[in-house]
């Protein structure tokens, strides 16, 4: 299921976030991530953001500005099952 971020969701957004861009990134500092963690909390709640949540668990996320595509996040455990692509296909 794909739905707008909720205030509750936030944590695991954020884990998701950080754990993708650390493991994407290996050639940048993981403490960059973690030093910016607090800020992308505070500006993902201000976002359009859609979730796509599986078995009442957040798998990935879409950060989107009008049309444009601000970032897209998948758990590195649910990566090539589908669930990126299911993101690039929301309509708001």
């Amino acid at each position: 299921m794909i739905r707008e971020l909720q205030k509750a969701d936030i944590n695991k957004v954020t884990d998701i976030w950080l754990d993708t861009n650390v493991t994407a990134h290996s050639f940048i500092s993981s403490q960059y991530w973690q030093n910016n963690f607090e800020l992308v909390k505070k500006l993902l709640l201000q976002a359009t953001v859609y979730v796509y949540e599986q078995n009442q668990e957040i798998q990935g996320f879409i950060g989107l500005n009008d049309e444009y595509i601000e970032g897209i996040f998948v758990s590195n455990e649910m990566q090539s099952h589908g669930i990126g692509k299911a993101l690039l296909y929301i309509h708001p």
